[in-house]
């Protein structure tokens, strides 16, 4: 069976190469770039940027869900995200993500040219109502910790959200799995995802990993700053590679595709 991930106008084969999904956070407040693509022509200037470094999917979020973040309304994320949105109408050739958990924001992001709802809440039947009415890819997280057999749950977890999906008429080919990296897990549980992906993922959805510059990166690095965490971004996601991982969500594009491609060459060869 070929596998596939379909985003809206965009069909993706999967197990040919490993995906990049290159982040654009519109916040003030994002925990390792806050603030630097708050203003839309510098959140634009940077999504062409990354499109230009290589990245196959192009990741908007007007919210920031850091640890302790400040939960702004419906209102505010999209106006956020409209200007920028605006600004890339015709002027990307991969697909657009949104990263939002307000259905309503969802919907006026499909409308104007968001191929993937990336819901970090792990899907609302409101979400679904959405992602349904608009045949765009899902990026399902798990939103929490559990306090043992994290594997067995975020299993679980996935196998629940694709029945769910599918009772709104959602395929598994239109379904992307994040495990949740850093959202409630302990740094031993966050690594454990990162290491045995193919212990929890679905064969028939893309799995996503989402490790980038966050505490699990640092804290066996002696804690350097948000930016300075690119090597070790790039070890972990190396390793959830090679488990079997099909995107990476990543701050830094241009090394994370090089890293990438060699990982896909290693895995690919003979």
């Amino acid at each position: 069976m070929n596998r596939v991930f379909r985003a809206g106008r965009y069909t993706l084969p999967l197990g040919e190469k490993t995906y990049i999904m290159g982040i654009c956070n519109v916040t003030p407040d994002s925990f390792s770039d806050g603030g630097e693509f708050f203003a839309p022509d510098n959140a634009i200037a940077h999504a062409l940027q990354m499109q230009q470094q290589g990245a196959d999917v192009i990741d908007i979020g007007g919210q920031s869900t850091r640890p302790g973040y400040q939960r702004i309304s419906p209102r505010e994320d999209w106006e956020r995200l409209a200007p920028v949105l605006e600004g890339l109408r015709g002027r990307l050739q991969v697909p657009l993500s949104v990263d939002t958990f307000y259905p309503e924001v969802a919907a006026l992001a499909c409308e104007h040219g968001a191929d993937i709802i990336n819901d970090v809440s792990g899907f609302s039947q409101e979400m679904w109502e959405v992602a349904a009415q608009y045949a765009c890819g899902c990026v399902v997280m798990h939103p929490c910790g559990e306090e043992e057999e994290i594997l067995q749950r975020v299993h679980t977890f996935f196998l629940g959200k694709q029945e769910e999906a599918a009772r709104y008429g959602i395929a598994s080919d239109r379904l992307c799995m994040d495990p949740g990296i850093g959202f409630g897990k302990t740094y031993e549980q966050n690594l454990s995802l990162i290491r045995r992906v193919e212990e929890y993922r679905l064969p028939d959805c893309m799995l996503l990993m989402a490790a980038s510059r966050k505490r699990v990166i640092g804290q066996p690095c002696g804690n350097p700053p948000f930016r300075e965490r690119m090597a070790g971004t790039l070890a972990a996601h190396t390793a959830a590679q090679l488990a079997g991982a099909d995107m990476l969500r990543v701050h830094d594009v241009e090394e994370a595709v090089q890293a990438a491609r060699v990982t896909d060459a290693l895995l690919h060869l003979g």
